[in-house]
């Protein structure tokens, strides 16, 4: 196992975690909207030396790879690359919608054969979205999706679809079918990374 640094910042949340083992050691977010360009640095320093008095030896830096917000998603890739070559680190890149998927994943109340349609606000009634079964294979590639009452229907009539990220709210009042569940508060966070980063 590896001791890994986490950054992500696809959306309007800004956040940073250190995991090994499987745990995670460090977590901070910042959910007080797009200002990353100023927080993501003061994190990484917080990190970056409670690692080091620790003497936790970094093995990798992982980063969201987006779709997410462009500004966001620059920063955070700038900064993750610049700590690569500083001190001679991987970098993995991790699509975003799969870590809104994690914190999804961990709760014991999904049926077997539920998809998980985890969404990014495209503004309007536009959104990013894919489709995974529960074990995170991908069923509908990622696409930019404009949401009607027709909207992922193939899906609906023979499973759950559970719909989530900060893109879902606004699709409540078009997509109604019956298997259609939605959850709320789910973010893309650092601290949900760490599966996807060691495997």
């Amino acid at each position: 196992m590896a001791c890994i640094l986490h950054i992500e910042t696809a959306t309007d949340v800004c956040s940073v975690a250190l995991s090994e083992d499987g745990a995670v050691l460090f977590s901070k977010e910042d959910h007080n909207g797009p200002q990353h360009a100023v927080t993501l640095g003061v994190f990484i320093d917080e990190v970056l030396s409670m690692a080091d008095s620790h003497a936790k030896p970094i093995d990798a830096v992982a980063v969201s790879c987006g779709p997410g917000s462009y500004t966001g998603l620059r920063i955070g890739a700038s900064m993750a690359k610049g700590i690569c070559y500083g001190r001679n680190l991987p970098l993995i890149a991790i699509p975003t919608l799969e870590v809104l998927c994690v914190p999804v994943l961990l709760r014991d109340d999904l049926p077997e054969d539920a998809l998980l349609c985890p969404m990014i606000d495209a503004r309007r009634m536009e959104v990013y979205a894919a489709i995974y079964d529960r074990a995170l294979n991908v069923k509908r590639e990622i696409s930019a999706d404009i949401i009607d009452e027709n909207s992922y229907l193939e899906f609906l009539e023979k499973h759950p679809v559970y719909f989530f990220g900060n893109g879902s709210a606004k699709c409540r009042e078009k997509i109604t079918h019956p298997n259609a569940h939605f959850i709320e508060g789910i973010h893309p966070l650092a601290k949900w990374m760490f599966p996807l980063a060691e495997k």
